[in-house]
């Protein structure tokens, strides 16, 4: 019952509010007639274009009667903001260290899958590899997981110093808490202080996201140079290699 003038813009609100942590779908359709109720004169035939069939309703007469836009809309929920995880090393050593990471709100037994177009941000080499999600048990549930940046710089900072691999997962029935073990490895070339979020994604619904912190304190002191001073206002050289570990 919308009334529209020619040129008009409509907006349609769309409010989300999941109770759970599942895949969410529905259809926004708009259909759009004529005021006066006559038809448009351009017919609808066998020969028409499908899409075209799918997208009108037609007359008995043959007449276009109206014009259907159809919009999907899949809603994923998202977890609120966890706390950050502090992964400190000291500079030109290696870390390797057991990260668990609690999900809350977890719905097995959803058969329904993310469309592949809307898993763009997942890094499938360092995700599960579990088919589907078939029952209620932990080993069917697929999670899907990535490491993201908050710019191209940081980036380049941390990529090549930081890995991880998810180990191992645990599921309580009762609590409907998944805990996720991942092996997190970080080895800095010098000291810095830098952030990333690890976005976990569940294929039967739900994202969350942890804020790393990666801190790479001052390295060990490589050794101690003596200079002895051979007398008063004369100079005293000592000499000593570099060497580059990179081009």
């Amino acid at each position: 019952g919308v009334r529209l003038a020619p040129k008009e813009r409509l907006e349609i609100p769309v409010l989300f509010m999941p109770a759970e942590m599942k895949i969410y779908k529905a259809v926004v359709v708009i259909h759009v007639m004529r005021e006066n109720g006559e038809n448009w004169s351009c017919e609808v035939t066998a020969e028409s274009n499908t899409d075209l069939n799918r997208n009108v309703t037609v007359a008995e007469n043959g007449e276009t009667q109206g014009i259907l836009w159809i919009y999907p809309i899949n809603g994923t929920p998202e977890a609120p903001q966890q706390k950050s995880v502090v992964i400190r090393c000291q500079a030109r050593q290696r870390l390797e260290q057991r990260v668990e990471l609690l999900l809350i709100g977890v719905m097995p037994g959803a058969s329904a899958l993310p469309d592949a177009g809307n898993s763009a941000m997942v890094n499938t080499d360092e995700s599960s590899n579990t088919p589907e999600v078939t029952d209620g048990s932990c080993a069917t549930l697929e999670f899907l997981y990535e490491l993201q940046y908050q710019s191209d710089e940081i980036r380049s900072q941390l990529e090549s110093l930081v890995g991880m691999q998810l180990v191992q997962k645990e599921w309580d029935t009762e609590s409907r808490i998944v805990t996720l073990i991942f092996n997190v490895v970080f080895a800095p070339s010098k000291p810095m202080r830098n952030e990333a979020t690890l976005v976990i994604q569940c294929t039967a619904g739900g994202l969350w996201k942890f804020p790393l912190v990666f801190i790479a304190t001052e390295p060990e002191v490589d050794d101690v140079i003596n200079i002895v001073a051979v007398g008063l206002n004369k100079e005293s050289i000592v000499g000593f290699k570099l060497t580059s570990q990179t081009r």
